[in-house]
């Protein structure tokens, strides 16, 4: 199973870095957030592809959290953690949008078993992408080519993968430090201009306007998004 990004809201500094060093160790990228309203705000900056959610936080709870997250829309699973173990809690926040409940205290074997399988059910939503054609322009993500017509096109293996994130968004807003984490690792490349630098590449090699570009778009202040058409509106 590929890395993942995941998000762990938790007020309590111990169980947030137990929790983040367990994930550290499985491969994953935690990100953490002490508090509800923070963590709200990072689940919808960074887009993770997991969230570990506590239920009860200053500021806003954990039932809070995932009402609003659901309310705009976010999709992101979520896997709620906490003391309270009685059914109506688990009702409560499995009726609000959340994916799964676990009750602390609970074993490190059982809590990445669940983050596996909440892993595995995203993956089987979002089957993974092999082509991308934007109008004369095909890619082959699994051969690693591309062309223009018939013309053979050079992209290195870094602009093909963050091509490849881009398209897997599905039109969504990918930030540059999610770049970073899942195209180099953010210990490699710790600049955002890198991620800069390789679009620009990529806008030279496939648009025809690099400085007017039609497919890969700037979103000031919160990173890049594709422009590709769906399925059934080329022409």
């Amino acid at each position: 199973m590929n890395p993942a990004r995941i998000l762990i809201i938790e007020d309590e500094l111990p169980m947030r870095t137990a929790l983040a060093d367990c994930l550290g160790a499985e491969g994953h990228r935690p990100l953490t957030a002490a508090d509800g309203d923070a963590g709200l705000k990072k689940a919808l900056d960074e887009k993770p592809d997991l969230i570990l959610l506590d239920l009860m936080m200053p500021k806003l709870d954990g039932f809070s959290v995932c009402a609003e997250l659901r309310r705009l829309g976010n999709r992101t699973p979520v896997l709620v953690l906490t003391a309270k173990g009685q059914v109506d809690d688990r009702v409560r926040g499995l009726d609000l949008g959340a994916d799964d409940y676990l009750v602390k205290p609970f074993s490190t074997q059982e809590l990445l078993a669940r983050v596996r399988a909440l892993l595995r059910r995203v993956e089987r939503a979002h089957t993974t992408l092999q082509e991308l054609t934007l109008d004369a322009v095909r890619v082959d993500f699994a051969r690693q080519q591309a062309w223009r017509g018939n013309k053979l096109l050079h992209l290195t293996t870094k602009e093909l993968a963050v091509l490849r994130l881009l398209a897997e968004a599905g039109g969504e807003v990918v930030s540059r430090e999610k770049f970073l984490d899942l195209v180099w690792g953010c210990a490699a490349f710790p600049t955002t201009r890198t991620v800069d630098t390789h679009i620009a590449s990529l806008r030279a090699k496939l648009e025809p306007d690099p400085e007017q570009p039609r497919w890969i778009k700037t979103i000031h202040g919160a990173g890049y998004r594709l422009d590709a058409p769906k399925r059934g509106d080329e022409k």
